[in-house]
This record gives structure tokens, sequence and C-alpha cells, in this order.
């Protein structure tokens, strides 16, 4: 009966502290749970803007997370932290490493490179097709001006950077 209560107390202390370690999270846009972490695998489920989510690890610009019935991997800036639904702050919001608990108050810059580090960069290879699905996503000029028309958004004239110039040497020993 002893060995039943500790390994009774063992089961429910890996529970919780599982539980403790899955962070709560709000999606910011219609999305997809994925199989795995990349948009070319099998999609696993929809999840819907304002679904509650929990977080439960973080791979590159990915979180594996679960939503009601359904666990898979969606876009880390699809993702807001936090339990305060979609009214959160801002991008201070976004999931910085979704394994710890963040400080809301911290401020997240967002770039185009996170979550990869140099062993990732230096391992990576060129992709032709990925880079096409890429300039799927580009806006043709009159699409930005209607964007901007819509937008309430209006021209700028902004003076042109003065042209570089070459260096001067600065002995005559250059010159030579």
């Amino acid at each position: 009966m002893k060995t039943f209560l500790i390994q009774a107390s063992a089961l429910v202390l890996c529970v919780a502290a599982a539980s403790a370690l899955a962070a709560p999270g709000t999606v910011l846009r219609n999305d997809k749970l994925y199989s795995q972490p990349s948009a070319s695998s099998k999609v696993a489920a929809s999840v819907p803007k304002g679904a509650s989510v929990n977080i439960l690890s973080k791979q590159g610009g990915w979180l594996r997370v679960t939503s009601g019935k359904s666990t898979g991997w969606i876009r880390l800036l699809s993702v807001r932290a936090g339990a305060g639904g979609l009214g959160g702050a801002g991008l201070g919001d976004v999931v910085g490493a979704a394994t710890t608990r963040s400080d809301p108050s911290r401020v997240v810059a967002v770039a185009g490179l996170r979550g990869l580090n140099d062993e990732d960069l230096k391992q990576d290879k060129f992709n032709g097709e990925e880079l096409a699905r890429l300039n799927t996503w580009q806006a043709t000029p009159a699409q930005a001006r209607s964007f901007a028309a819509e937008s309430g958004l209006t021209t700028a004239n902004v003076a042109a950077l003065p042209v570089p110039q070459s260096a001067k040497p600065s002995s005559p020993w250059e010159t030579n």
C-alpha cells in the first residue's frame, strides 16, 4: 500500500509539473496546426483566430501547441503568449521562449531570422521552391497604392540621400 501511495504521488507531481510547463496562448489569426515545424508538412488541424492554446515547446520560428484535442506546430508569430486574449499589449506579448515564463512588461524585438542560430545558418542551403513560394506573397505597385489609399496613407516626398563619394587618400603613399 505504501509503494502504491508513493507511485501515485509521483504521478500526480509529474502531471502537475507538466501542466506548469505548458504556457497559455491565444491564436492571433486563422491558422493551421502542422504535424512538423514546417509549412510543407501535413496539416493536423485548423485553429481559428482567438482560440486558446497551450504552448508546449518552441523550435526555431515554430511553437508546439495543443488546441482542444489537437496537437501540432504553429508559426511563432501566430500566437500571443499569455491568457489575456486578443487585447494584449502588442509585440511584447509575442512568445520569445515558449518553455519559460516571460515578463509581460518586456518588449520583444521581432526579426526575420528569429529562432535561428549560427549553426542553423551555416547548414542552410538554397531552396528555389521556397523562394518561389515567397515571391507569390509580393504586392504589385498597384496593390500597394490601393492598400495605402484604403488605410488613409498619403504620399510624402523624402529628400534623396547624398551619392556616396569614394574616399580620398589621406596620404600620397596610398595612391601608389
